[in-house]
């Protein structure tokens, strides 16, 4: 049986790296920061999310394999995210600063194996251990349907409501064609945190 672990990325940059980084000399990419801030520039990337890295609550999650660093999930303050601060398409449901899981990311090779539920599941426990009352997400509304690899970035209905969330809103966006909801757990109703589903 593989062991099978969510760890805060806080002091493990190198993780995140390994995840998330563009390995390409000069070459570009997100960086998990087009929400955050897009401003800043590729260069500056790296630094700005080793700063982050460094300090609590941290940017985000990790899923590890037996060890080994499989999946990212961002999770933070909707404050922090400046994208979504200014978003003319993800209404915000009250005026509490809710913590949102925006995307994940999982390794090739690791795929198809389930990792996103464990990756939001352990998200919600940090954001619940940084005294946060509700939990977000934006997915997209598959049906049964599978979503590509690029567009499931952000998560799918589905997989938000097997861990217990519930759709509060519907959005003006979409991911792979597919329209996005507002997701939500209010972790001051939750008794026993629900286990991550299979697959």
């Amino acid at each position: 049986m593989e062991r099978i672990e969510v760890r805060p990325a806080v002091g493990r940059y190198d993780d995140f790296y390994e995840v998330v980084g563009v390995k390409k000399p000069g070459g570009g990419g997100c960086w998990c920061m087009s929400y955050r801030d897009s401003r800043v520039r590729n260069d500056e990337r790296p630094d700005y999310m080793r700063n982050l890295c460094e300090t609590e609550p941290g940017p985000g999650v990790l899923v590890y394999v037996d060890d080994v660093v499989a999946g990212w999930c961002s999770i933070a303050p909707r404050s922090t995210y400046r994208r979504l601060m200014n978003s003319r398409t993800i209404p915000f449901v009250d005026d509490r600063d809710a913590w949102v899981a925006v995307c994940f990311v999982v390794r090739a090779g690791y795929r198809k194996r389930g990792l996103m539920h464990h990756l939001l599941a352990g998200a919600v426990e940090h954001a619940r251990a940084h005294g946060a009352e509700v939990v977000e997400g934006y997915p997209a509304d598959t049906g049964p349907d599978r979503v590509d690899v690029i567009s499931g970035y952000v998560g799918t209905v589905r997989m938000f409501e097997a861990a217990g969330f519930e759709r509060a809103a519907e959005t003006g966006g979409v991911s792979g064609g597919r329209r996005r909801w507002v997701m939500r757990r209010e972790l001051s109703r939750d008794e026993i945190p629900p286990v991550a589903a299979p697959g």
